[in-house]
């Protein structure tokens, strides 16, 4: 079965349009100010509008408050909730029961042990994200373009669906799904022509590339 494959960070029309026709599994709008990537609710729901069907759409958030949940979802139906900050357990159960979607919690690993607090989000949720954990000081949580240590994941028991993130790019992504194991990647940073600003032709190449890995 091919990995499925998550394109975060849309923000124009013509990187929506790319992860659509490219047959992109999910694409992710960030709500999160301080992001080069972040989109606004009426942006986000335009941006989806001219695609109906298609890829799942995740919101991206972090640390948000209800007010803003509520926001974007009266804008845009998400299909996924993606939780990118300190949201403890007990917040995302209450996420999740409040809008009746999917939560995925994002995780920053830089070893072994930051994956035992799988244990504990499993029951809250209903995917994880693994990422690279931001370096101390980091302005934000993730699309900081490095990886972690791919091995890691390899063999361990991850209790939810999952997907690696992190410095993946079209010409590593088959080399970290071998290693990993893992059956999704998320993309952001490593699709871009400039920080914030996707590139079409870099999209549907690693698109391809984790759609093809072996």
């Amino acid at each position: 079965m091919p990995a499925s494959v998550k394109i975060c960070g849309i923000n124009d029309p013509a990187a929506m349009r790319a992860a659509a026709e490219a047959g992109a599994d999910m694409v992710g709008f960030v709500f999160f100010p301080p992001s080069p990537r972040a989109v606004t609710p009426a942006g986000a729901a335009a941006l989806s509008a001219a695609h109906p069907g298609g890829p799942l759409r995740v919101g991206l958030f972090v640390d948000a408050d209800d007010a803003l949940v509520d926001a974007v979802m009266a804008a845009l139906p998400l299909d996924i909730l993606q939780l990118h900050g300190e949201e403890t357990p007990a917040r995302c159960a209450e996420l999740r029961a409040r809008h009746g979607r999917p939560v995925m919690k994002a995780l920053g690993i830089a070893s072994g042990a930051d994956l035992d607090r799988l244990a504990d989000y499993a029951p809250a949720v209903d995917r994880f994200l693994l990422d690279a954990k931001a370096p101390p000081g980091a302005p934000l949580p993730g699309g900081n373009a490095a990886p972690f240590d791919w091995t890691l994941a390899a063999g361990r028991a991850i209790p939810r669906p999952w997907l690696l993130a992190g410095g993946l790019t079209p010409g590593n992504v088959a080399a970290a799904l071998a290693a990993s194991g893992a059956p999704g990647v998320d993309v952001s940073s490593g699709v871009e022509a400039a920080r914030g600003v996707k590139d079409p032709a870099r999209i549907a190449a690693f698109v391809k590339a984790a759609h093809g890995a072996p």
